[in-house]
């Protein structure tokens, strides 16, 4: 086989390859923010379970505590947290600024933060915190929770930056929770930027595929062309 000609099919199926690996842990990473799990929910909705999905992003670390702050200023009136075998949760009450009106009387404190340690999330894998809200307001069409997650290296990620209308995703938006009328479910703004993102990532994922996949298939035609024209 010719010098050249061998140089053009090792070039050719890198191509692909680099193609299709860059693409994949490109759309990975838009991917790998903390979030909540469902996104939405009605507004004033009792009784509802939301779980904070935090994904390990280090290789080498795994995370060993996660702390997530409820909204001061849309106080929840009631929290519950789920049990995780390994970890140990505990709950942080603040006096509210202005009470919680109830049908049972006022509440006027709330749980503002949770913390749970003790475990681990190995690299690769994620884990999810699961808090039960005994009624969420109904004066506002967002809920933004901030988030830290320590790794066992000593890193700290803060999930802490407001996701804007109109402009790109920050590195470490904070996890949002979407209050929408269930008979009208337009996205929010964040959601629709977090949506966009998504959908984004995998058309370039599935775009890569494709590149690398007709790269590694032009190699391998020429492989095959070259071979029938040397025996003839």
């Amino acid at each position: 086989m010719p010098h050249r000609t061998r140089t053009w099919i090792r070039r050719t199926a890198t191509l692909g390859i680099l193609s299709t690996a860059g693409v994949l842990l490109t759309a990975g990473g838009a991917w790998a923010h903390v979030t909540v799990q469902p996104g939405t929910a009605a507004p004033g909705a009792t009784d509802q379970a939301v779980s904070f999905r935090v994904p390990n992003e280090e290789d080498q670390a795994g995370t060993t505590k996660v702390e997530v702050f409820l909204p001061t200023d849309h106080p929840i009136a009631s929290t519950l947290i789920a049990p995780i075998p390994g970890w140990t949760e505990q709950a942080q009450t603040t006096k509210l600024a202005k009470p919680i009106h109830t049908d049972d009387g006022d509440i006027t404190e709330a749980v503002t933060q949770v913390t749970w340690s003790g475990g681990t999330i190995a690299p690769g894998h994620y884990q999810d915190f699961t808090l039960d809200f005994g009624q969420l307001p109904s004066d506002t069409d967002r809920l933004t929770f901030k988030a830290l997650q320590t790794y066992s290296n000593g890193d700290v990620v803060r999930w802490i930056d407001a996701s804007n209308p109109g402009q790109p995703e920050p590195q470490h938006p904070a996890p949002v929770l979407s209050l929408v009328a269930p008979a009208a479910a337009p996205k929010t703004a964040a959601a629709t930027v977090r949506s966009t993102n998504d959908s984004t990532a995998r058309a370039f994922g599935i775009a890569g595929l494709g590149v690398g996949a007709l790269s590694l298939a032009a190699a391998a035609y020429a492989v095959i062309r070259l071979r029938r024209t040397n025996r003839s």
